[in-house]
Parts: C-alpha cells; sequence; structure tokens
C-alpha cells in the first residue's frame, strides 16, 4: 500500500500536500481500502470555513458512509468537481485525481500535529 513520503497524513485517514499557504487534502490509499468502492463524495463549496478535527464532507461506498476530517483549519478554495460524476477516482488515484479539497491554511502549524509516512504506516501497520 502507498504512502507518499511528501504527504502529511492525520488519525482519521486524510492526507495534506502542501503548496505554498495551500494545504491539498484527501483521503489515504488505506481508507479508500477500507471503503471499498467509493459511489459518492459530498464536498463544502469554496467560501467554508474549516477548523482542524471539522467534518468537511461525506464518502459513501458500497459498503459504508464516513465522514469526512479536516486536517487543518482555514478557507476552502477549492473543492474537486470531477468527483461528482466520477466518485471512483477516489479509489483509483487516491493522491493525484481523486483529491478532495484544496484549504487556504489558516495556521501553518496544524500540519506539525500530523503524522509522516512512516509514522502513519505504523499506525495502519502496513
Amino acid at each position: 500500500m502507498e504512502f507518499p513520503e511528501n504527504l502529511k497524513y492525520s488519525k482519521e485517514h486524510e492526507w495534506v500536500r502542501v503548496e505554498g499557504d495551500t494545504a491539498v487534502i484527501g483521503v489515504t490509499a488505506f481508507a479508500q481500502d477500507e471503503l471499498g468502492d467509493v459511489v459518492f463524495v459530498e464536498l463544502p463549496k469554496p467560501g467554508r470555513a474549516l477548523e482542524t478535527g471539522a467534518t468537511f464532507g461525506v464518502a459513501e461506498s458500497v459498503k459504508t458512509v464516513s465522514d469526512l476530517f479536516s486536517p487543518v483549519s482555514g478557507q476552502v478554495t477549492e473543492a474537486n468537481g470531477a468527483l461528482e460524476s466520477q466518485p471512483e477516482l477516489v479509489n483509483k488515484s487516491p493522491y493525484q485525481q481523486g483529491w478532495m479539497i484544496k484549504v487556504k491554511m489558516a495556521d501553518p502549524k496544524d500540519l506539525e500535529k500530523l503524522l509522516s509516512a512512516a509514522d502513519y504506516r505504523k499506525m495502519v501497520k502496513k
């Protein structure tokens, strides 16, 4: 199972890729594997303010419905519109095409609370 070294990870199974003051957020390969085939994703509209740990959306799979949690605080600048018609991108490409939202971070120190790839791998034992 892939956990790219350049990403940060939350204990709730979201990943963060930092692009300047923006956090690109999605769910990990582990999370999408646990969910099964994703059939629907509900994401916030740009402009929504998020707090660290707050629910920002929902991923629905053939097995379950799962809340999505923001690993950082800030304002949503973009949601991945491709997931509306192609939710399966979360399964096929969780770290590239299956990204979910972009957030302009309110406090980059939020990143210090996230896990490295090695620590996340230990947590999920993969």
